[in-house]
């Protein structure tokens, strides 16, 4: 390292930074006593003052920007920054957030926060996935390329120190909600080693993760910490450099959910001897386990040092144990939290990930020569909405802002499309009334309405609905001390207590459910404040809801006003899909698309933006309306990149990472985890969708005009290496995507339609042409041998597939492959 430290200096050899990491390692376990070793394996490592050692946390969510620490720079999310198909924006992004990661290491006196739980990159084989959000989408290669450039983003350049220690998540087959802790996803070995543990493999091999997280499921039986391919598959074939954890509370669930083992010592051996190093859970329950599992003999010290010796590793990588002055990540300062550079990313991702979906009649960009009506419609057009893994926002530009802030001459109205309502009593034949004040209680006292009687009803559908006070402009909220109360500006939360149900008894009679299935309640003993409690079916309990205005027949008059309308639809990411939950169907909510219908009925200039965190079943839209758009949620500068696309400022040329389905009749139960056969993804799906894996348009035209291959014949431990010329023909200089597919003729096997083995985003001027170069390994052309239990390359033909997506293809190529003979 440059430097040369002498014995000396240090009172224990371990603290010597010029002996080699493995000698250091050695020293500093020798020294440790079993007690202190197995207060080392919890998250939660205890501090050792006897030889120096720091308290030390492992864990902190970094999905799209630090999250629960503080004010931090928010990206896209992960969804929607893959749609952005840019390798080198997600090394920039993770180079970021480990900034900010680094300067929040010094905030917190050097306990935690280096060990980061990301990137998610389990596959995204089912839009239905209540974590779709935080997924990298539905192809392992993409997924892997973009993962692999994020880590070395996040974990630096030094041969030696690590800037974070990057933690993919969650190993592996996890891609449903219901029922994840107690569920086993049933793999074969083809679809396991081809699509599951591709991603994996990529991130560790390829990106150098120093680290993994077990997923809460279990794989073909076997729960994942306890599954010996994190041994045999993560630690022995792959290499991992750091260690294992699991994800939170796992270990105490291969108990209490999956009933594998009647007890925690047991499951302690278990995970110890098959791979796992270290415990996200209550660290009480992990020492007692692991002292009772060492006491019986189902564990040894050499196990327990294996476990360590993987901790320490990184430990020492982060530079925990030496001079400040030899790590170059130590001097991170408060000043990269929130940095300048860092907004100005955030508003370059946020414009790479918008997708142009359709363009009829080039509706799109908006003539800013003209002065125009722009009508700015939908519950989403003023809103940046967070996610679960979300930082906190430093500031935030909603669609609406955005649009304003181009300071446009023209006239811009606006409308969420939701009714206004008011809420009244049975009991005290009286309205729901909130007050201006940010915690304001909720009384039914309200004889006349006024502002502090009206609320805006939001229906996120399948029953979901959440109701904002017009008065402070506060969400109703399930408040903890059991009164409800207009004090939430965010909906948000792990138990979303800003969700409603409405359930209907007779008339415009209904019964109001908080998200813990409680009743608002008027408590008449107490001034008729609101409450919730259980169901009682008494007048206290029962409410008249009163439709003050319509939200769509109030858009639509606006719409009718406008030159152009832009409606902005989409999910809510706390409602009908996240952590915990899948989606009920792929559909918009009913009310949107009756929004959204009404408004291109009084003006069929209507472009379409959705903002969500999955894929959406849009026919009708598809059908009808000349422009749609897609982005994902939660980027801080969201409103300023709309805005430049729809003004003509930035040309979109985001790319779908997943399949959109047109209808949810086109999926396979979601517990289904064959892709082969039940065909799953693009790689296998056979029927018409409705915007494939890889589309996405933009301004300008590209023609596609040659594509040069090195050799016609593909012999073992060759790459194919190809160029592809690509012009601007349009008037608008644009990204393009380019995208390169193979297929394998006349196999032996099933094989995928066609498979992503490259990709690359260019910027071309008007009429500027450009060669573009890929190189695809010999390796990527391999298929899984169940019979033989490895990889092999298949005798034959390829061809060679480029396009715009993965059913647009402008040019083709086929090469002979010289491999193994299948009979």
């Amino acid at each position: 390292m440059g430097y040369k430290y002498y014995d000396d200096k240090f009172p224990f050899h371990f603290m010597n930074p010029s002996l080699p990491l493995e000698k250091r390692i050695d020293d500093l376990l020798a020294r440790l006593t079993i007690k202190e070793k197995i207060e080392l394996l919890p998250t939660r490592q205890k501090a050792i003052p006897r030889l120096g050692i720091n308290e030390f946390w492992v864990g902190g969510e970094a999905a799209h920007g630090l999250a629960w620490r503080g004010v931090a720079t928010v990206y896209t999310q992960p969804i929607g920054l893959v749609c952005s198909f840019d390798k080198e924006l997600m090394k920039r992004i993770g180079e970021a957030i480990s900034d900010e990661a680094r300067a929040f290491y010094r905030r917190l006196d050097k306990r935690g926060g280096l060990c980061l739980w990301a990137p998610t990159i389990d596959m995204a084989r089912d839009p239905r996935w209540g974590r779709t959000e935080e997924s990298y989408g539905e192809d392992p290669f993409l997924a892997g390329e973009m993962a692999a450039k994020f880590i070395q983003g996040m974990q630096g350049q030094h041969p030696f120190y690590l800037k974070t220690a990057a933690t993919p998540k969650h190993f592996f087959a996890n891609n449903n909600e219901y029922e994840r802790a107690s569920c086993s996803a049933e793999v074969s070995q083809r679809n396991m080693r081809e699509y599951y543990l591709d991603v994996f493999k990529r991130a560790i091999t390829k990106g150098k993760a120093s680290c993994i997280m077990t997923a809460y499921n279990a794989v073909n039986g076997v729960p994942c910490n306890v599954n010996p391919i994190v041994k045999d598959i993560v630690k022995h074939e792959w290499k991992l450099s750091g260690f294992v954890v699991t994800d939170a509370v796992d270990f105490t669930q291969t108990v209490t959910m999956h009933h594998y083992f009647d007890t925690y010592y047991e499951a302690a051996a278990a995970s110890l001897k098959n791979g796992v190093d270290c415990f996200t859970d209550d660290p009480k329950i992990v020492i007692e386990a692991f002292n009772e599992a060492y006491e019986r003999g189902l564990i040894n010290q050499e196990d327990i040092d294996r476990a360590l010796r993987n901790i320490f590793r990184i430990r020492f990588r982060l530079g925990e144990f030496d001079p400040d002055e030899l790590n170059p990540y130590s001097q991170i300062s408060d000043s990269e939290i929130c940095h300048k550079d860092h907004a100005k990313l955030s508003y370059m991702a946020s414009q790479k990930s918008i997708v142009l979906l359709k363009n009829q009649k080039n509706i799109l960009p908006i003539d800013k020569s003209k002065k125009q009506k722009i009508a700015v419609i939908g519950p989403l057009a003023n809103e940046v909405f967070l996610d679960h893994y979300s930082g906190s926002l430093p500031y935030k530009v909603t669609p609406l802002q955005g649009i304003l802030n181009k300071q446009l001459a023209n006239e811009i109205y606006f409308d969420t499309g939701n009714d206004e309502i008011a809420i009244k009593s049975v009991l005290t034949n009286r309205y729901l009334s909130a007050y201006k004040t940010d915690s304001s209680p909720l009384f039914a006292n309200g004889l006349h309405i006024s502002d502090s009687q009206i609320f805006s009803l939001d229906d996120w559908g399948w029953g979901s609905y959440t109701i904002r006070s017009k008065a402070n402009n506060m969400y109703l909220n399930a408040e903890d001390n059991g009164f409800v109360k207009a004090s939430s500006k965010e909906i948000i939360g792990w138990f979303v207590k800003q969700k409603l149900r409405l359930e209907k008894i007779e008339n415009d009679l209904y019964i109001i459910k908080t998200w813990n299935d409680k009743c608002f309640t008027v408590d008449a003993e107490n001034n008729n404040i609101i409450k919730f409690e259980d169901f009682k079916d008494l007048d206290s309990q029962k409410f008249k809801i009163e439709c003050i205005s319509k939200g769509i027949e109030k858009a639509s008059e606006i719409a009718s006003l406008a030159d152009i309308c832009v409606v902005f639809l989409g999910n809510n990411p706390f409602i009908n899909g996240k952590e915990e939950y899948d989606r009920p169907d792929i559909i918009l909510p009913y009310h949107q698309e009756e929004l959204l219908k009404a408004i291109y009925e009084k003006n069929p200039n209507t472009v379409l933006f959705i903002i969500g965190s999955y894929p959406f079943a849009i026919n009708w839209a598809d059908q009808n309306i000349p422009a749609i758009l897609y982005t994902a949620h939660s980027g801080q500068e969201m409103g300023n990149a709309i805005a430049d696309v729809l003004f003509g400022d930035y040309s979109p040329a985001g790319r779908l990472n997943m399949t959109w389905y047109k209808s949810i009749n086109q999926l396979p139960p979601i517990m289904d985890y064959d892709i082969i056969n039940n065909h799953r993804t693009y790689m296998y799906f056979d029927d018409e969708v409705l915007y494939p894996f890889g589309h996405g348009l933009t301004y300008t035209k590209f023609e596609y005009i040659d594509i040069i291959v090195n050799n016609e014949i593909v012999e073992p431990n060759k790459s194919i290496k190809l160029i592809v010329r690509v012009k601007n023909a349009g008037d608008i200089e644009s990204d393009e995507v380019i995208q390169v597919y193979i297929k394998a003729e006349n196999s032996k096997y099933k094989r995928p339609n066609k498979q992503l083995k490259g990709f690359e985003r260019i910027h071309l001027l008007p009429k500027q042409e450009m060669d573009i170069e890929f190189e695809i390994p010999y390796e990527e052309l391999s298929i899984w041998n169940e019979s033989q239990g490895c990889f092999i390359v298949e005798d034959g033909y390829i061809t060679l597939m480029i396009g715009t997506s993965s059913q647009d293809i402008r040019l083709t190529k086929k090469v002979k492959v010289i491999g193994e003979k299948l009979r």
